[in-house]
């Protein structure tokens, strides 16, 4: 059998859903909306702490088994700054250029924390610094809550 032409169709279509992201983040994004807290979870067999909170540790394959608040203080480990914008993907607008981030391993924490940071001169940050989170006024339950980080020294 020969097509001649085909049939071109188009439906307009909603697709509405809801994503979940699980017990253990909504607890976590639960805490940082109504408390302003940073929570981790802590491995049952090595005692190793992560943030973000996962149910599994990596290492050991174990469970993790509690929360424990950390930070809201750490070391930044690592960092760059920023010069070209791109569409932040919490918020959908451009972030605005030149603008820092980086790998913070919080007090009570083993696993590092990647987020903004509010020093966007890399002459004025340094490997071993210490920063502490800033909390957004209006808090969704979601990374956001946290501005960014800001130095303590």
């Amino acid at each position: 059998m020969r097509v001649e032409s085909l049939l071109d169709v188009t439906v307009n279509t909603r697709y509405p859903y809801r994503y979940s992201c699980g017990t253990i983040a909504s607890e976590f994004f639960a805490a940082l909306r109504d408390e302003k807290k940073i929570l981790g979870r802590r491995c049952g067999a090595c005692g190793r702490v992560y943030i973000p909170p996962r149910p599994v540790c990596g290492p050991c394959w174990s469970p993790t088994t509690a929360w424990v608040e950390i930070g809201p203080q750490g070391v930044l480990e690592c960092f760059t700054v920023v010069g070209f914008t791109f569409l932040d993907p919490m918020t959908g607008k451009s972030r605005p250029v030149p603008y820092g981030y980086g790998m913070i391993r919080l007090d009570g924490a083993q696993a590092r924390f990647q987020h903004f940071l509010e020093e966007s001169d890399p002459r004025k940050l340094r490997v071993g610094m210490r920063v502490e989170a800033v909390f957004a006024a209006e808090r969704r339950g979601s990374l956001s809550d946290i501005r960014h980080f800001r130095t303590v020294e």
